[in-house]
């Protein structure tokens, strides 16, 4: 009795033993490669499979993106100067099958690899190229790693250039070129604020200049208008003068013109008649003071 429940006992353990050997999780993000008795039989996807126990080995391949950090390495440009670079690479698993068979290992064979042709495309290129040409260089070292590693079912997503760090004398000399650039744009600037200015301020000059000549201007010409309608009005008034008056006036340098024989009269019908329609007036019109005496005395005598 006891050896037979010891040995089922122990049946019953190895059994569930091969029930656990023999169930596989596969996660969302993974692949199974199933080797069955040392040869690819088939790619477990996603979820809960059953293989045979100490038949089938699973290897399970990641196939998230995963990042490589290139280590540093000195590398001469095309006019001899010694750059260290540093590189990151992105890469992604699209074939678990070549990637597991095809390299043994191609996580250093990538890092190999971007080195390699690190120092191929960089030498190419000038210093300031180099500097100033990251996402040239970005672009060429993914298209090489891409072409190699597609038969090995990698994907290259990016690659990203970290550091490019020229030796310190050569550092020094482009900092100081870059002050004196900042200075001399400093200097320029400075020119073209000074230059602008003076532009402004004779604008300004010119412009107030020019409206003080306006202002002038309509200062004359409102003194003109000024002018020529009082002289209008004077010829109104003078138009408008009592025709009685200007003859009286007439009439009283008649003697004097008569003495100097420059006698003038008018030689209109129309103004001789009014002349002497005037003089009829001014003879009936009674006088003042001594006028009014004579002309009572003529009376008396008449009497």
């Amino acid at each position: 009795m006891n050896f037979a429940a010891v040995a089922l006992l122990l049946i019953g353990v190895f059994l569930l033993v091969l029930l656990l050997l023999s169930v596989k999780v596969i996660r969302p993000y993974q692949r199974g490669l199933v080797e069955r008795l040392g040869k690819f039989n088939r790619i477990l996807e996603p979820g809960i499979h059953f293989i045979i126990p100490f038949m089938e080995r699973v290897r399970v391949v990641d196939m998230r993106e995963h990042v490589i950090d290139v280590p540093p390495q000195e590398v001469i440009c095309k006019d001899n100067v010694v750059v260290t670079v540093d590189a990151v690479v992105y890469y992604q698993i699209i074939d678990p099958v070549k990637a597991v068979y095809n390299v043994s290992d191609f996580l250093t064979a990538i890092v190999k690899l971007a080195q390699t042709n690190l120092r191929a495309i960089i030498g190419e290129m000038e210093l300031d190229e180099t500097l100033s040409g990251r996402d040239l260089i970005n672009a060429r070292l993914r298209e090489e790693l891409d072409k190699i590693t597609d038969r090995w079912g990698v994907k290259i997503t990016r690659v990203e250039i970290q550091r490019i760090d020229p030796p310190k004398d050569i550092q020094e000399a482009m900092a100081k070129q870059m002050t004196a650039e900042r200075e001399k744009r400093a200097m320029i600037l400075l020119a073209e604020g000074k230059k602008e200015a003076a532009i402004k301020e004779a604008e300004g000059q010119k412009q107030a200049a020019i409206l003080k000549a306006e202002g002038e201007k309509q200062r004359q010409i409102l003194i003109a208008e000024g002018q020529a309608q009082a002289i209008r009005k004077v010829l109104e008034a003078l138009r408008m003068a009592d025709e009685k008056y200007l003859t009286l006036q007439y009439i009283e340098k008649l003697p004097d013109l008569a003495k100097y024989g420059n006698l003038i009269v008018p030689y209109e019908t129309e103004s001789l008649i009014g002349l002497l329609r005037i003089l009829q007036k001014v003879r009936n019109t009674p006088l003042s003071g001594s006028g009014r005496k004579e002309e009572s005395e003529d009376r008396e005598g008449e009497d």
